[in-house]
């Protein structure tokens, strides 16, 4: 067995796909109709076999866990081969950075914020 897919919460497919797809460099794999708005809208770092599904948070409780998918701790981690190339990528397209990259045993690492509010971590280990 392997994960593969893991659902994301998203305010709308819009601005999830801009998210991924225009400022991380994520591989649109598929966008297809559901029926009664409902969409099948899967992302993946381009290369990577790890996807995520994004789903329209609807009502109340859905949309309460937009941008808070584990409490504000760090919940997705970026492996990447070249941090300097995709940390620099990264910071021309408009993503947030927590901290400056560091260097620590298992590689060199910097927290981002997603512009729904959840943490990454983009690394490239030791």
């Amino acid at each position: 067995m392997r994960l593969k897919t893991v659902t994301f919460l998203v305010p709308d497919y819009a601005t999830g796909i801009d998210f991924f797809v225009g400022k991380l460099g994520f591989e649109l794999i598929e966008d297809a109709p559901l029926g009664e708005g409902k969409r099948w809208v899967v992302v993946s770092p381009k290369g990577g076999e790890a996807r995520l599904l994004l789903a329209e948070g609807r009502g109340e409780r859905q949309g309460a866990a937009i941008g808070n998918q584990t409490g504000d701790r760090v919940a997705f981690f970026l492996e990447t081969d070249d941090f300097d190339r995709d940390h620099a990528a990264f910071v021309e397209r408009g993503v947030t950075f927590m901290e400056a990259p560091r260097r620590e045993a298992y590689g060199t690492v910097a927290v981002f914020r997603d512009d729904f509010g959840n943490l990454w971590d983009l690394i490239q280990p030791a």
